[in-house]
């Protein structure tokens, strides 16, 4: 049998003011109301975004948005981004006049009134090369070291332009003799033909440098040639290089990962068709297995276990950025000393402008890592 027991008094010094308490609650429960009332009204004025729909094998449809710049660039390089996507859709300036693209003729004036080199067209072993020397002299430190450039162009093309754009700034800045090799491209001609030419001045320069002495670079196609050389040494008993620099590519897997379909749009303004697989899709490799050690060295552990220090090198809206930041991961896996540098929101080959200033950052570190690691005799 239930009883009712009156409550107990509350004790003087835990009583509260039901009179200080009531309009607290009555504040809280109106906000809680209109709170309430407000969202139900933004849910049925506000439209719904477009969702982000997801197929089966994981792949995305994704809505059309707008994406701005990186607030991270300088306004310098703002412009130039603006700048580089609206040459991109113009035919104009696309146009390769004596193997330079009209858009790059500013970079190239530019570079030779920032950067005074000397330039000598020359022959090395038979092979044709740009030899470029600081007009300032090349320091004493620099006398028994030299840098090899392997310029971009996808194998098909940009001799001299992206000769030029890679080794004036280099150069000059490091007071080091450059030496731009005019390697065999497509379409007159195939893989090996480019690593056999790179092999013959290499071999040339071990005659008058220690191999610890030379260092090799290049951008796109020349970063991608400069993996490709080094496997080259490898099966052909030629000692490794003191070290390379892989720029805007990676050691082999083209057109591979996420890159190409989100850094590629906004780094370049278009999506081309075809070049989004594994299998090489330029010229130069017809014929050629896509994992042939000699040109994807990505997927060799014990060919990249031989590699020197590295230096990696590309931007967020780079297409090759999936393919650099997977080469720097292997590497760094086999004990490799590689280094990585990304810019935010820059594109493929950015560093050919010298105007901004993520360029001139981005010459002094290719120029600190050369000095770091090339022996000076």
């Amino acid at each position: 049998m239930l009883t009712h027991q009156s409550p107990s008094p509350i004790p003087t010094n835990r009583r509260i003011c039901c009179s200080k308490i009531l309009p607290l609650c009555s504040l809280v429960v109106f906000a809680i109301s209109a709170a309430a009332l407000l969202h139900g009204q933004s849910k049925e004025n506000t439209p719904k975004p477009p969702s982000v729909i997801v197929a089966p094998d994981g792949s995305l449809s994704v809505p059309a948005q707008t994406v701005p710049l990186s607030n991270l660039l300088s306004p310098e390089a703002k412009a130039y981004v603006t700048q580089h996507l609206l040459d991109m859709q113009n035919p104009a300036a696309t146009y390769v006049e004596k193997g330079i693209p009209h858009f790059m003729l500013p970079y190239l004036a530019a570079q030779k009134a920032i950067f005074p080199v000397d330039l000598n067209d020359t022959q090395i072993a038979g092979v044709h090369v740009y030899v470029f020397t600081p007009h300032e002299g090349i320091t004493a430190v620099n006398s028994k070291r030299v840098l090899i450039n392997l310029h971009g162009g996808g194998f098909s093309g940009c001799w001299p332009g992206c000769a030029l754009l890679e080794s004036i700034p280099v150069s000059s800045t490091g007071r080091i003799k450059v030496i731009s090799i005019d390697y065999r491209q497509a379409p007159d001609h195939k893989f090996p033909d480019a690593s056999e030419d790179v092999a013959t001045v290499y071999s040339e320069l071990l005659k008058q440098y220690a191999p610890a002495s030379i260092g090799i670079y290049g951008c796109s196609a020349g970063g991608a040639l400069t993996a490709m050389s080094l496997a080259w040494f490898q099966t052909h008993n030629l000692p490794t290089p003191g070290a390379v620099g892989i720029f805007c590519a990676g050691a082999g897997n083209f057109f591979t990962g996420d890159a190409m379909y989100t850094a590629l749009p906004l780094g370049e303004a278009r999506m081309p068709a075809a070049q989004h697989s594994s299998t090489p899709t330029l010229g130069y490799f017809k014929g050629t297995d896509p994992n042939d050690p000699l040109i994807a060295q990505v997927n060799h552990p014990d060919v990249l276990a031989k590699f020197p220090p590295t230096l990696i090198i590309t931007g967020t809206r780079d297409f090759a950025l999936s393919n650099a930041l997977n080469t720097n991961i292997q590497l760094t896996k086999v004990g490799v000393d590689s280094k990585l540098y990304v810019w935010d929101g820059l594109f493929h080959g950015f560093f050919y402008n010298p105007s901004v200033p993520e360029s001139r950052d981005a010459y002094n570190i290719i120029v600190n890592f050369f000095n770091q690691k090339l022996k000076p005799e």
